[in-house]
Formats: structure tokens, sequence, C-alpha cells
């Protein structure tokens, strides 16, 4: 419609990022990296729209800011630090975290402070924040493949941007009335029905282009956090930060179900799940079983079959970082929660670790994999495979600290 980008009436998200792309590549107006389809589009004049930053109150007002990684947002984030304000970069595609906080070197100069605006300088001056981290975003700079003068905003497709600012409600990092804004080239302004909006859809408050800033008095409301039944199994082995966020979440009352999940309730008395039950039973302090527990030295141990305790396929994985308020009980819940239940909980609480037995390094691993990114009462922990396996999931104690 504007710009030159023209949309048929009951266009979808993909026909307007079609459109959008199409559009940017034809008319020359595409910059580096090409093409720009799948990408938040890069575009000619992008630094000079971006610099359009420095004449909005928020922006001046604002401490810390949280910019995507997109190449037409490199001048923003140089800005940012140009202004010696505190820069998040989301971590690419959320697999190790939610944000990378950029700590330029000390004394940087203009020079420095670009290379750190790049997607490298990302890399080498950035370091993780956690769930832990108590980050407060004052303001919210996202890309975008196109986006109404409403405010109404359709990303690549992908749904980050979404979930960022969703991930970020969850943490209280953003409120309400945290501002959003992107920054995009006049052509990519364009009508968008409503309509074709989802709930968990972000939406913007200004649009920043070569030639305007544009204030958008958005009434429709941003996502209120993580809306958890439109999460599949798949995003959450995607985004290991996403679990740790759950089992919060779970912990405090709401309603975590899944996409997914009522399917697995039908299959619940299938023999894998009643498998998985009896597993979670074995974790239980019985006597019968082999529990013992002095001072704050655990071994829980379930029945294990004398083929698999001679078979010396037991592999270890090793959970470090525990805080010392943690009790047994809660790390054995975490366990269930992310269907990681072992056959053997060796739990040391004064080192602050435990070490959990499997049937096969197959399941160990997958194990590792699901409690990536666990957090317990502000820690996330370290979890990894025990570097000294043994016969009978036998563990040196002294090899990992």
């Amino acid at each position: 419609m504007e710009g030159g980008v023209r949309l048929r009436a009951g266009a979808s998200k993909r026909d307007v990022r079609e459109k959008v792309w199409d559009y940017l590549e034809a008319s020359g107006l595409a910059d580096f990296p090409r093409p720009v389809h799948r990408r938040i589009p890069n575009f000619k004049g992008a630094s000079h729209a971006a610099t359009r930053l420095l004449g909005l109150q928020e922006f001046r007002a604002a401490n810390t800011v949280k910019i995507n990684p997109d190449a037409p947002q490199k001048n923003a984030r140089f800005l940012t630090l140009e202004a010696r304000k505190t820069l998040l970069v989301p971590t690419p595609r959320l697999r190790s975290g939610l944000f990378n906080k950029i700590v330029p070197p000390s004394g940087a100069t203009k020079e420095i402070l670009r290379i750190c605006a790049t997607s490298q300088g990302i890399k080498e001056y950035s370091v993780p924040v956690g769930l832990d981290g108590k980050a407060r975003v004052d303001l919210v700079v996202v890309g975008s493949v196109a986006v109404s003068e409403k405010g109404w905003r359709i990303g690549k497709g992908e749904g980050y941007a979404d979930m960022e600012y969703a991930m970020m409600v969850s943490m209280g990092a953003v409120q309400a009335d945290t501002p959003v804004i992107t920054i995009v080239h006049d052509c990519q302004v364009v009508d968008i029905a409503e309509e074709i909006l989802d709930d968990h859809d972000l939406t913007v408050d200004y649009i920043l282009t070569p030639t305007r800033t544009i204030k958008t008095n958005c009434e429709r409301p941003k996502p209120q956090g993580i809306i958890w039944h439109k999460v599949s199994y798949e995003m959450l082995e995607k985004i290991p930060i996403l679990k740790s966020l759950r089992y919060r979440e779970k912990q405090a009352g709401k309603d975590v179900t899944l996409q997914d999940e009522h399917s697995d309730l039908a299959n619940a008395n299938t023999p894998a799940a009643l498998n998985e039950k009896a597993m979670a039973e074995n974790t239980r302090p019985q006597a019968a079983m082999g529990s013992a527990q002095i001072g704050q030295h655990y071994v829980e141990s379930g029945s294990l079959s004398p083929r698999l305790e001679g078979s010396g396929m037991i592999t270890t994985v090793y959970v470090g970082n525990i805080p010392p308020s943690v009790r047994v009980s809660e790390l054995k819940c975490a366990l269930r929660e992310f269907h990681a239940t072992p056959l053997r909980l060796n739990w040391q609480g004064v080192q602050h670790r435990a070490f959990l037995d499997y049937k096969d390094k197959a399941t160990a691993e997958s194990a590792v994999s699901s409690l990536k990114g666990l957090s317990l009462r502000g820690n996330t922990l370290r979890v990894e495979l025990a570097k000294n396996q043994r016969n009978k999931g036998q563990v040196e104690i002294n090899s990992q600290k």
C-alpha cells in the first residue's frame, strides 16, 4: 500500500513478508546481508533512521536498552553504547539464555564502540545475563519485516522477538509501559489487517524510518507474559531458558500447560509413561529401596536390575552450583518436571552438588539437554556428564567441584 508495497485484500502474514522482501530487493533498497528474504531486512538508510532515537525523550531517559542483533539496528546499538547506556542483546535464537550484556573495554574509542555494535563485537565484548541477573529494561528496540502506523508488527516468522518480550515480562524485566521501538524503511510501513494478528504478537510504540518518526499511540495490548498453551515441547528443547521460566511459574501456581500436553494426557497409560512414573516412584525415600541420608549427604536408588548393574551401561550426570538453601526434594521435583528422573540420585548438599545415574549414555545426554539452563532459587545449575565414569554408575566425587 504505502511506499510502493501493494498488498491484496485478505493478505496473510506470509503474503506481507514476501511482498516487502521482494520490493526491497527489486527496488534496490536492500542492503547487506543479501538476499533479505527470511531475515529482518537491512536497508539503505538504516543508520540514518537509527539516529532518530536521539530525538526521543524515552531514549534519552533510558539507562538500559535491549536491541535485537540484526544488521539494521547496528547503529542503534552504537548510539546506545556511545551514550554510555547499558546495552542488552538477545542471544542468537535464545539458545544459551536470554541476554548478553555488551561490555566495551575501558576507555573505548568510537571505533571500538562501533566494533562492539557489530555481530562479531557482540561475541567478543559480551557477558551473559541469566534469570538471576535482575535485569531491568527501560527501552526495547526490535526489528520488523513490516509494521503499520497503528503499531502492529510482523517479524520474519520465527517468533523470537515476541518470545523475547514475553520472557522479559515473565522475568519482570519490562513493564506494561516500557516503550517498544522499531527501525524500518518507509516502504515497510504498510496497512496490516488486525484479524491476522495473534495475541502473542508484539506491538510497537514508535516507528523510525529514514524520513519519519511515527508515534503509533497503539491501543492493542502487548503480551502479558508467556502464553504457555502456545509453547510446544520442541520449543522448550530449542530454548533452554524457557524450561527454567516454566518451572518457576509453575512453582508460583500459574497454569503452564503446553500446547501438546493434552495429547500427552491421552497417552498417560502407555508403557513408556508408566515406566517413567515408576522411575519417579523410585526416587522417593524408602528404606526398603536403599535410601540413606547422613547430614547433607544423601544417596537414593531404585531397584536396578542385575543386568543393568552388571553391564557397566550406567552413565552419571553431574549437577553443580546448587544453592545452599535448596533441599533434595526441590531437585527431585525439578527432575520429574523436566522428565529427567534418574535411576539413582547421590545428593551432596554440603558440596553444592549432586550426581544422577541413568541407564545409558543416551538417556544421560538427554537429561543434560533437558536440564540445561535450569535455575533453582536464582542459581543457574551446572549440568554435564560426570568427567570420570565408572561401571555401575559410580563416579569419582572429587572430579568435579
